[in-house]
């Protein structure tokens, strides 16, 4: 009987497919692979050969993963796609809604769901009926044509299916948020700068006898702000703020984006900060881990109180050396208007910026009649839509253009008016 070392690998067999097929999975799922690890896998593969299943795993391993987080994402999808011949199954168990019954339901883990639509890639939850002696063919088609993005970018989140929540969050984790660095009132030397450096003149004097030679000048330093986010997670922003957060989580771990820091907190009937959660490369994780900390979701809304409890906890830490604050909210607060007013004062008095996102704006006809909003509105700087992934590559404007206001002018007067 032949070892598996020495099968030669068949030139009209599926071999090269196979793996090309897998190394897509990965690539949906978040992993960095190209054509150039596909076509080492292969060699790879072919140099090692299949007398193990477990030496075929790390081989595939040492091609494709690059990085810790991606290392049970990888896990999952092998296991799914070469390991298990009903993966199919398990797949569709992992995404569809499973019936309470007498056994403890088991929750998916965030790799193994991650995993399992990346495999499926936009196919039914439900498994198709299949006939004897059929097997399951599965189409891995996540292309979309240049029209069809433009459509996505401006359907709301509410509205989206869940392939295009999964496309829009691919689309939001490219979004870039620029800003411009701020002008220190520390100095450095600089050849042609603009500030009489008098030290550096009689020092570079004294090594000539006395003579000054040269006027010694130096120019301002300059450093970057800090981002703080406030998203609102109560039961009415629910559709919009599971978005936003991929929407921070990739500010957060942005490379060269500018940011010095990026602070993230929830709130409902509670203020949470979740910033060191979202730090954490792999968005799923990210994500449950700051779901886990936040006990408030699709709760109540306190703004008033919740901010109260940043200003005072908060603000001082965080909102340093001209921090721009992201306020995403739908403004609608029963609480004292009074106390949410002072606290939007306070918060404004302290940072250099304030962007509020707000998904109502979606509507055409919208005014703000809510005592929330008009108690919010006048403290901040720019007043704009938050619904869609069009909004939030908006916010660019918002933060490189000092004079921007969005929708605020507009609302100020109808509220002068009304």
């Amino acid at each position: 009987m032949r070892k598996f070392a020495d099968l030669p690998i068949p030139e009209d067999g599926k071999f090269v497919a196979n793996i090309t097929h897998f190394a897509r999975a990965l690539r949906v799922a978040g992993l960095p692979v190209g054509p150039g690890r596909v076509a080492d896998a292969i060699r790879a593969v072919e140099v090692a050969g299949f007398t193990d299943k477990r030496d075929f795993y790390w081989t595939l391993h040492a091609c494709f993963v690059s990085r810790p987080e991606h290392r049970e994402v990888f896990a999952q999808i092998f296991r799914l796609f070469w390991r298990d011949p009903q993966y199919l199954e398990n797949m569709m168990a992992l995404l569809a809604p499973a019936m309470r019954g007498v056994q403890k339901e088991r929750k998916a883990n965030p790799a193994e769901r991650r995993a399992a639509e990346a495999l499926l890639d936009g196919a039914d939850a439900e498994a198709p009926e299949l006939q004897e002696g059929e097997s399951a063919e599965i189409k891995l088609d996540a292309s979309l044509t240049f029209s069809a993005q433009e459509n996505l970018q401006a359907l709301d989140f509410e509205q989206m299916t869940t392939a295009e929540m999964a496309e829009a969050k691919r689309m939001i984790a490219r979004i870039k948020l620029p800003v411009k660095p701020l002008a220190s009132r520390r100095t450095k030397p600089a050849l042609r700068g603009r500030i009489p450096d008098w030290r550096g003149t009689i020092r570079g004097a004294m090594r000539t006898g006395g003579d000054i030679q040269k006027l010694a000048m130096r120019q301002r330093k300059t450093r970057w702000p800090n981002l703080v986010a406030l998203c609102d997670i109560s039961g009415s922003m629910s559709a919009y703020s599971r978005v936003i957060l991929h929407f921070l989580h990739a500010a957060s771990n942005a490379k060269g984006a500018g940011w010095a820091q990026v602070h993230s907190f929830t709130f409902g009937t509670q203020l949470t900060n979740i910033t060191r959660h979202l730090r954490n490369r792999d968005v799923d994780t990210a994500l449950a881990m700051a779901g886990a900390e936040a006990r408030d979701w699709e709760g109540g809304t306190r703004i008033g109180e919740c901010l109260h409890t940043f200003n005072r906890d908060w603000s001082r830490r965080v909102l340093g050396q001209g921090a721009v604050v992201l306020l995403i909210t739908d403004g609608l607060d029963r609480d004292d208007p009074d106390l949410l007013a002072s606290e939007m004062e306070r918060l404004h008095l302290s940072a250099r910026k304030v962007i509020w996102l707000n998904p109502l704006l979606r509507w055409d006809g919208f005014a703000p009649k809510a005592r929330g909003i008009r108690a919010m509105l006048p403290h901040v700087d720019s007043f704009r839509a938050g619904h869609n992934i069009a909004s939030l590559q908006a916010l660019a404007d918002a933060l490189t253009k000092p004079e921007d206001v969005g929708e605020k002018a507009r609302l100020m007067r109808a509220m002068r008016e009304g």
